[in-house]
């Protein structure tokens, strides 16, 4: 095999080849704008239904503990399926992932939009949620595999702005078809566009490296399904009155992962694990990871407190809350092509820590709301949050899976993906269980309960904000960019040496020309197997 031939085992690059056909130089290849127009209406799907809470309490006749089910049940189902989606994205083909995850969800929304009972669309979102969480992963696996290394931030920006404007858009959009009629309609204007997005995308989509042959580990699916669930449902119940039943769920959760995690390391030795631990072996990935599920935190924590204070303390309504804090929702998606072109010119680092520093200044700033605070002000820092977490998530996770060999991608997103949800529900139990019993405080000592809860929710964000510092030392240690996986990683500090020994390594070799040819020769001939 010459130097210019690929590796036959690199199955990849077959699907990059054909989805390289469709797309012009330089450009978005035609899967991914397909999966990405797909995802973005599985988003939207998930923050529809803020805004329609009490609309459905009055026609379904149930209590706000029930109805708040609608969004506990859809984060529980994305907790317990997405640590399967690593091995389903590995076993079938890219047109048959996608075939399962839009009718799933396409067959949720159909059942929600004729749901006679609450029980049946708790069914129907439960089903949604099934084929949302396969979406993402799927996604993010098929751009790893077919966009090349130069062109993967600009990529990945073009996504992350689909994927932001999407949620930020939910609650004005819902707010928009609310006042035309029933809350099905959220459900009934869905159903076409997914449908006809389902429909376009199977007629072009084509598929991307190869399926492997496997069988599942049943034992894992329950165990993961147990232990991530539990997990996110005791953390979601933290500061609803209590603590042993949300401390035993947690601590049940934690049982079950550790046995899901030993279960993974003895399948690890057969190649077949249902969640492949070995991702975490590469240092830039894991840190890449705690760095994102730290800036999740960050931004499900001002998600749940904002509008609370906005709508119990200045008396917004909630579509009035939503338009406050759209701009910077929008402003964190369209500045994901520019962050991502910045990133493939100049690296990770020099956006991931101006990043994390906006962090901290923006939770500060909020760590001083009041009742008097002007709304400009609140939706400057909102902007100046949500621009700094656009310069931070997509040079963290393009860095974090380009460290990663090609066969773990799959993983690595379906990892991320779970840990995403697990970071959203401590981020969201963590300021409310601290506003809580801060007001609840405050109120024993006589305070009213309004200025009770402003003292609670400046808490909340110092806590918020002490935690973001820690993102902003994590941001220092990253790499510029990701090195091969069968390469050392070098942390930020060796990086510099690594690139001194580069430059001698090339001195020496054009010194020595035969030496270099013989060990550029050796360097390209077939692997022993």
């Amino acid at each position: 095999m010459n130097a210019t031939e690929a590796p036959a085992h690199r199955k990849p690059e077959d699907g990059e080849a054909a989805a390289g056909r469709r797309s012009r130089p330089g450009g978005t290849p035609a899967v991914i704008r397909l999966l990405t127009l797909a995802t973005f209406v599985v988003i939207l799907n998930e923050t529809l239904m803020i805004n329609a809470m009490p609309r459905l309490m009055a026609d379904l006749d149930i209590t706000e503990q029930s109805a708040q089910w609608l969004s506990t049940a859809f984060m529980l189902t994305m907790a317990a399926v997405i640590p399967v989606t690593g091995w389903f994205l590995q076993r079938v083909t890219t047109r048959r992932a996608y075939a399962t995850a839009m009718g799933v969800f396409l067959a949720g929304t159909a059942l929600a939009a004729v749901a006679p009972v609450f029980q049946v669309l708790l069914l129907a979102r439960i089903v949604q949620a099934s084929g949302t969480a396969v979406m993402m992963p799927l996604l993010m696996t098929t751009l790893m595999t077919v966009v090349p290394e130069r062109d993967r931030g600009r990529v990945m920006g073009s996504v992350t702005m689909a994927i932001s404007v999407a949620p930020a858009m939910g609650p004005a959009v819902s707010g928009v078809i609310l006042q035309l009629g029933s809350w099905r309609l959220l459900f009934a204007a869905v159903l076409p566009i997914t449908a006809v997005i389902a429909w376009r995308g199977l007629a072009k989509l084509e598929n991307v490296g190869e399926a492997r042959p496997g069988g599942v580990d049943w034992f894992s699916v329950a165990a993961a399904a147990a232990g991530f669930g539990s997990l996110v449902y005791g953390l979601s119940r933290f500061g609803g009155g209590g603590t042993a039943a949300p401390a035993a769920f947690v601590l049940t959760g934690l049982a079950a992962i550790a046995v899901f995690g030993l279960r993974q390391v003895r399948l690890q030795r057969r190649g077949t694990p249902l969640l492949d631990l070995r991702v975490l072996r590469h240092p830039t990935y894991a840190l890449s990871l705690l760095l994102m599920s730290l800036a999740f935190m960050a931004m499900l924590g001002s998600m749940i407190l904002l509008p609370i204070y906005l709508q119990n303390l200045r008396g917004l309504t909630p579509l009035q809350t939503g338009l406050l804090v759209m701009p910077g929702g929008l402003a964190m998606g369209l500045l994901g092509p520019v962050v991502g072109r910045l990133f493939d010119r100049f690296g990770a680092r020099p956006l991931v820590v101006p990043g994390a520093v906006g962090i901290v200044l923006a939770l500060a700033g909020f760590t001083q709301i009041s009742t008097a605070m002007p709304y400009w002000q609140i939706l400057a820092l909102h902007t100046l949050l949500m621009v700094s977490l656009a310069a931070m998530f997509t040079p963290a996770f393009t860095l974090g899976l380009g460290a990663l060999p090609a066969e773990l991608y799959s993983h690595g997103s379906s990892m991320l993906g779970t840990l995403q949800q697990v970071a959203s529900a401590l981020g969201t139990a963590l300021v409310v269980t601290v506003m809580a019993s801060r007001a609840d405080a405050r109120i024993a000592d006589g305070v009213a309960a309004p200025l009770a809860q402003l003292d609670g929710m400046r808490l909340a964000f110092v806590i918020s904000a002490v935690l973001s510092l820690a993102m902003a030392g994590i941001a220092v240690l990253l790499t510029k960019r990701a090195r091969p996986a069968a390469e050392p990683e070098p942390t930020a500090g060796t990086e510099t040496v690594t690139e001194a020994v580069t430059e001698a390594e090339a001195e020496a070799e054009a010194e020595m020309p035969e030496i270099g040819e013989l060990v550029l020769a050796g360097a390209t001939a077939e692997p022993v197997h």
